[in-house]
């Protein structure tokens, strides 16, 4: 029996586990992972140093791959978009990718307190095992732009709890 296609997004704090949980999704030969973090360090190295860098690149980078996220899903490939699902607007960027596509979706909400999330980034930090190692400083800027996504917004939720 065929299954529909489905866009899988991660939302969650920096060092919350989207990344691992998005690997995980990502391990059938039909689910193809697309990771923000590879793309943005490759295409723009050493251009991202502040929160505004960042919101300009990514912004460039969605524009160019919604149209091959929506081809992907159109072929019956799953999609794992390991990009931050953090804000209302992103996640209805992300919902209208699914919707053109006549593909499911599924937002998988890692719930994890900052305290988690700031032990688990300064032990990434450390290992160098990633490619955006933000300070305490950055986590706290990043997070006051955070929002939880809400039935409403017309996405299938899994809560993830930490």
């Amino acid at each position: 029996m065929d299954t529909k296609a489905t866009l899988h997004l991660v939302c969650g704090k920096i060092a919350s586990g989207k990344s691992t949980l998005a690997q995980l999704l990502s391990t059938d030969r039909k689910v193809i992972l697309i990771n923000e973090d590879t793309w943005l360090s490759r295409l723009y190295p050493d251009e991202i140093n502040t929160i505004e860098d960042y919101i300009r690149c990514s912004s460039r980078l969605r524009s160019i791959m919604e149209d091959h996220i929506q081809l992907l899903l159109q072929a019956n490939l799953s999609v794992v978009l390991d990009f931050p699902a953090n804000t209302t607007e992103i996640r209805q960027w992300m919902l209208g990718i699914s919707a053109r596509a006549g593909a499911a979706n599924l937002l998988h909400y890692l719930d994890v307190p900052d305290d988690v999330c700031k032990d688990r980034l300064h032990v990434r930090n450390a290992s160098g095992s990633h490619e955006f190692a933000p300070t305490d400083e950055q986590f706290d800027e990043l997070t006051s732009y955070f929002v939880p996504p809400s039935a409403s917004e017309g996405l299938m939720i899994k809560l993830h709890e930490d």
